[in-house]
């Protein structure tokens, strides 16, 4: 069921709560939107194995960004899980993932770009997750500026103990999700990313309030 605008409760693939949004996001393409503190934002790997990245930072302060160092730093880990928070550049959560059917999201590598697709794979002017995240801060005042080291949904980069670093298939199948909670009013950008190895599958974004305890 999709929301009907009346403002009643919604059921959406497995969620009980009001839905603010729900929307299928094409293979390359792109979204950014405000999630109010308290709500929920669920992404979903419909297909399975897709990569996507995602930044957020700050609403009502903008130079708040993700910071990954902060996060990792706290979490004690490279890889993302449940309960881990992602912690801004001051050091105050953004979001919680309060729900993930997958595990050991990467933190360190960053999006693709048309330079490093270029750099890594000799594909000159290829459609990249920099291109995205630029398109969707442009909307909101933004520049590159804003593009920090961010994370990747459902990509998996085990690291061996001499810190050499492999990326491997994704290990999420179809219907996996993450769910976050926002800790503050956040602007949440999702690049469903077209890169040559990881992309050109479809995303579900989800973006709701959960119901009163």
């Amino acid at each position: 069921m999709l929301p009907d605008g009346s403002g009643v409760m919604t059921r959406v693939s497995g969620i009980a709560g009001k839905v603010h949004e729900d929307m299928v996001l094409p293979p390359g393409e792109s979204w950014s939107g405000v999630v109010a503190k308290g709500d929920m934002l669920r992404i979903i790997d419909l297909e399975g194995q897709q990569a996507v990245d995602f930044l957020c930072l700050n609403v009502q302060d903008t130079s708040e960004t993700y910071d990954s160092t902060v996060t990792i730093r706290i979490a004690k880990s490279i890889y993302l899980n449940k309960g881990v928070k992602l912690y801004s550049n001051i050091s105050r959560p953004l979001f919680t993932i309060e729900e993930d059917t997958v595990g050991d999201h990467d933190t360190i590598c960053g999006c693709c770009s048309r330079e490093i697709n270029l750099l890594r794979y000799g594909f000159p002017n290829s459609n990249s997750c920099r291109d995205n995240f630029l398109r969707q801060l442009g909307k909101h005042g933004l520049d590159s500026r804003s593009v920090v080291p961010n994370i990747n949904f459902f990509m998996y980069i085990p690291a061996d103990a001499n810190g050499r670093i492999d990326i491997k298939p994704a290990r999420s199948k179809p219907g996996d999700f993450v769910d976050l909670r926002a800790e503050m009013d956040v602007l949440a950008v999702v690049s469903n990313c077209p890169g040559i190895r990881h992309g050109l599958k479809p995303i579900r974004l989800v973006r709701f309030s959960k119901p009163p305890m």
